[in-house]
């Protein structure tokens, strides 16, 4: 049948295009009458086409003159067939000749398969050169030359002095062994005898109670202390790094801030104290916890790059610290309790007036700061308890307004550089002379420090609001530094000590420097790193692009100058031999004379054997010691034999190389029968059986 393909010009074109197949005419579908055609000829009347022009068959042939028989449709089918074979021909002897292709030789060659011995080799390789991997490294490395020569001789000398250091080599000894061997009993030490919560009577460094399950005496628990005390360095380091790195500066500022947190010249005065060195957990967690949210200073908030696993490390890198005592920690546990519902608070603000404010958490974010914060909390909570009870059984223990104000550091501390300082030390030996605590008040965080922070408020990667929040923040802690000596501290510190839980139990108000200090240090990375960036810009406008040498030095000089700042030059006495009777005497024990001093030694010596004593050092000194030392004062005699019996004293030692100008002098060679104990000389000491 036929079809009339007039109205459409689809079928028009698709019939003038068969016509033209069959005819050998030009494929010319579609031109209007009246328009040339493609030889520039004027088509006739009837070069468009009719109803009568074409035919389609079943099968879709077409046509011309208004019919196609069947041998016609036939033959053009077969024509396009053999079109099709030649075609197929064509491109298969293309495709012979492409494989043929010479240049084929010098092909990419098909990737290796590496198998796993090769692949953990390759990772490994990785992880050794990754900045992070780096970055420790030169923190350990570093943090064994800044506090040379603590490894010198780590068996016999100890940082600062042989008194405060030997009390906290003794914590970390008595931890270890309670866990391994009486954990129910951590609190009840074998030191202060017979008196309860011992161990609570200092901040405990409960968080290096691993270390101490290593090896056993004396001079075991010197060498702990040695390596921990060249770690805390260490760790500090890395973690203003890891802190600054996170925040959005470059790996010199971030560098400078490492070093500048660590070394501060201020922080050399307090190495006697251990809990207050060990502070690189307090800008590690934070780096976590920020890196678990996907924020930074520089770039803002990234919800693409949020963890919950970094996060959840954060709190528990913070639950360590709290572990390391509250003489830092509790500071640290109400500034990061503040961080959260702030953080909160301006998430909810943000979602009310800016539209489509991103959401912060996902799930597992949201459950990883649970789970985090109960830890934290718990951690602070338990350990809170010992202290609690302390407080209760000798409320005298409660630092007084008194200390505070004898704490209490004046302005001109933080310009004032302590002994240990190599740089500073003898030039401000007069200043020094004018403090009531020198070790407490002298808070110079670096002259370095400063001029690199006041640098980072006009040039800096941070922004001018950044800026200014760090300004507020590092002016308001030097203000609760200053205790009372800012207005009496009646609208500073005394609020906190008044109201804040735990805060009483805080006598030095100086030890908030190390946030002031930290503070100091984003300030100052902020102003190298810029340098940093400018000087690679600079780099850039070189044939070749490359920095050179004095560049690079312009780079380096902030980080050489506050690392030659923070050298020390602390003593490093040898620390007194145990006598050899206390391996052997039995206890409880008294050593004597006894006093702060002498007692903390005795708590070293304890070590070996852990027997209890009624010695002991710490920030108080409880009634029943007082009373113990009162009564042994006349020893030996009656009165003072049936004291310590009364208490259960078994074994008392005298110690001769210190009794010069007590009133043991005199009476330690006086005959004992009548009072029936036993006396023997042992070496340089003489032992007193009950």
């Amino acid at each position: 049948m036929t079809t009339d393909q007039s109205s459409n010009p689809q079928n028009t074109g698709a019939a003038a295009a068969a016509t033209s197949a069959v005819d050998g005419s030009p494929d010319t579908p579609g031109s209007p009458q009246g328009e040339a055609g493609p030889n520039g000829t004027a088509p006739t009347k009837n070069a468009g086409p009719t109803k009568d022009d074409h035919a389609t068959s079943k099968d879709g042939a077409t046509a011309t003159n208004g019919t196609a028989s069947k041998d016609s449709v036939g033959s053009t089918s077969r024509e396009a067939k053999s079109d099709e074979v030649k075609s197929d021909k064509a491109e298969a002897e293309a495709s012979d000749v492409a494989e043929a292709d010479p240049w084929d030789a010098f092909a990419s060659a098909p990737e290796e398969r590496i198998g796993r011995p090769r692949r953990i080799l390759r990772a490994t390789g990785r992880a050794l050169v990754h900045e992070w991997t780096l970055a420790a490294l030169a923190s350990l490395v570093l943090a064994v030359l800044m506090t040379w020569p603590t490894l010198r001789y780590p068996l016999h000398t100890i940082p600062q002095d042989y008194w405060d250091p030997t009390l906290q080599a003794w914590q970390m000894a008595w931890s270890g062994h309670a866990l391994l061997t009486d954990p129910a009993h951590l609190f009840q030490s074998n030191t202060f005898y017979p008196e309860k919560w011992s161990f609570a009577f200092s901040d405990m460094l409960l968080g290096y109670a691993p270390a101490g399950m290593i090896g056993s005496g004396p001079q075991a628990a010197l060498l702990r202390y040695n390596i921990i005390f060249v770690l805390a360095h260490a760790v500090a380091t890395f973690g203003a790094y890891a802190l600054v790195r996170q925040l959005g500066a470059g790996r010199i500022g971030a560098a400078v801030a490492g070093v500048g947190y660590a070394y501060a010249p201020w922080l050399l005065s307090q190495a006697g104290h251990l809990h207050i060195v060990s502070n690189g957990g307090i800008p590690l967690a934070l780096a976590m916890l920020a890196r678990g949210h996907g924020w930074s200073m520089r770039h803002g908030y990234r919800p693409d790059r949020r963890h919950a696993g970094w996060a959840l490390a954060g709190w528990l890198v913070a639950s360590w610290q709290i572990t390391l005592g509250f003489g830092i920690g509790l500071p640290f546990a109400y500034i990061l309790g503040l961080l959260v519902p702030v953080t909160v608070l301006t998430w909810y603000a943000r979602r009310l007036f800016v539209w489509r404010a991103k959401r912060p958490f996902g799930w597992r974010l949201l459950l990883a700061d649970l789970a985090g914060g109960l830890v934290f909390a718990a951690t602070g909570a338990l350990l809170a308890i010992p202290f609690f009870k302390v407080a209760e059984l000798h409320p005298y223990a409660k630092r007084s307004v008194g200390d505070l104000e004898v704490f209490s550091p004046p302005a001109g501390s933080f310009l004032i550089a302590p002994a240990e300082s190599r740089i500073w030390g003898s030039l401000h030996e007069p200043a020094r002379a004018t403090l009531t605590a020198q070790a407490e008040m002298t808070l110079l965080p670096g002259y370095v420090l400063y001029a690199l922070a006041i640098a980072g408020l006009f040039f800096s990667i941070w922004t001018v609001r950044q800026r200014l929040l760090l300004l507020a923040g590092t002016v308001l802690i030097f203000l609760l530094s200053m205790g009372t000596e800012f207005f009496g501290g009646r609208y500073t510190y005394l609020p906190l000590y008044d109201h804040l839980p735990g805060w009483e139990g805080l006598r030095t108000p100086g030890r908030l420097m190390l946030w002031g200090t930290l503070l100091l240090c984003v300030l100052a990375a902020g102003s190298v790193s810029a340098l940093a960036d400018r000087a690679q810009q600079l780099a850039a406008q070189r044939i070749p692009s490359w920095p050179g040498p004095w560049l690079r030095l312009a780079t380096l000089v902030p980080l050489l100058l506050v690392l030659v700042e923070g050298l020390n030059a602390t003593p490093h006495p040898v620390v007194p031999q145990q006598p050899a009777a206390l391996r052997t005497a039995d206890g409880p024990l008294l050593v004597l004379p006894s006093d702060q001093g002498t007692d903390q030694n005795v708590m070293l010596w304890s070590t070996t054997r852990f027997q209890p004593v009624v010695n002991g050092g710490s920030g108080f000194l409880p009634t029943g010691l007082a009373k113990t030392r009162q009564a042994a004062e006349s020893f030996p005699d009656r009165a003072s034999v049936d004291y310590l019996r009364g208490i259960g004293v078994k074994t008392v030692v005298v110690l001769r190389d210190r009794v010069a100008g007590t009133p043991w002098e005199a009476s330690v060679d006086l005959p004992v029968e009548p009072l029936g104990i036993q006396r023997e000389d042992v070496g340089d000491v003489v032992v007193y059986r009950l």
